[in-house]
């Protein structure tokens, strides 16, 4: 695991993994570790069983989230051939597919700065918790370059209209703004609120079971990106899919647990 990454678990039967960009000098900038760090990470989330990994927590050491690629290797990829930019490029959208195809929720925890590639972080993440002073936008073009690798994931978050406008123009938007256009769920007073949000957060996806959280992922993504197959066979492409929910163990245990007013197996803490 590269050193630019730091990954912990916590929660019941350590299913809640936290994964920290860890650069604070570089405001958690982008580069070539991080990148090849945060790969790995997700590359072994995709593999672990739904009992073993429930929960992602995405943060930014420091007075920063991500403040987007890192300068010096974006000055190197100046003096690469067509070839080797297309390669570095492709590198770093596979691990925006790669955080946006997580199995489990992922739960980004922003402060400061979250800007360009940084901004993108926040597209492919489930639930997006801001504090107050967190600043977020795209400043590509300020650059002389273009969110190419990010944009299916923004477009897709906020709509073509606000790209557009945040595309073209560079500018930054606060944490108020950033929820208005929908890159931002929830915003909170300051990173002590931040950490409780996150927390409450983690909760409510641990009340669920773990793949019915898993299932309720992919059903969203699947039609977001047009795999759940055309319109007109919606009703038998969910039907089938509420079907194999039904016909669960999980489903058994949870109408069980309701009516017997007890806790699911799978959430943590007491019964009432």
């Amino acid at each position: 695991m590269s050193t630019a990454v730091r990954v912990e678990r916590s929660g019941p039967g350590r299913s809640v993994a936290r994964v920290t960009i860890d650069r604070p000098e570089q405001r958690n900038a982008l580069s070539t570790e991080v990148i090849d760090g945060l790969a790995a990470a997700f590359a072994g989330f995709a593999a672990e069983p739904a009992n073993g990994l429930r929960a992602v927590v995405l943060a930014g050491e420091g007075k920063a989230f991500c403040a987007g690629a890192d300068v010096a290797w974006m000055r190197l990829a100046t003096t690469m051939t067509r070839d080797e930019n297309e390669a570095q490029a492709a590198t770093l959208g596979r691990l925006f597919l790669a955080i946006d195809a997580c199995p489990v929720p992922v739960v980004a925890r922003v402060h400061g700065p979250a800007l360009g590639g940084g901004a993108g972080l926040l597209c492919v993440a489930d639930v997006v918790i801001a504090e107050g002073g967190a600043v977020t936008g795209f400043p590509e073009v300020r650059l002389g370059l273009a969110a190419a690798t990010i944009a299916p994931y923004v477009v897709r978050r906020i709509g073509e209209g606000q790209a557009r406008t945040l595309f073209t123009t560079g500018v930054r938007i606060d944490a108020l703004e950033a929820q208005r256009v929908g890159l931002v769920n929830w915003v909170v007073d300051d990173t002590d609120a931040l950490d409780a949000a996150v927390d409450e957060a983690i909760a409510g996806i641990l009340a669920g079971a773990p793949e019915a959280v898993r299932a309720a992922k992919a059903l969203v993504r699947d039609l977001a990106l047009g795999h759940a197959g055309p319109a007109t066979r919606y009703p038998e492409a969910m039907a089938s899919r509420l079907a194999d929910r039904r016909a669960s163990p999980e489903a058994a245990e949870g109408l069980a647990a309701f009516l017997e007013r007890r806790r699911p197996s799978w959430a943590p803490g007491e019964d009432a």
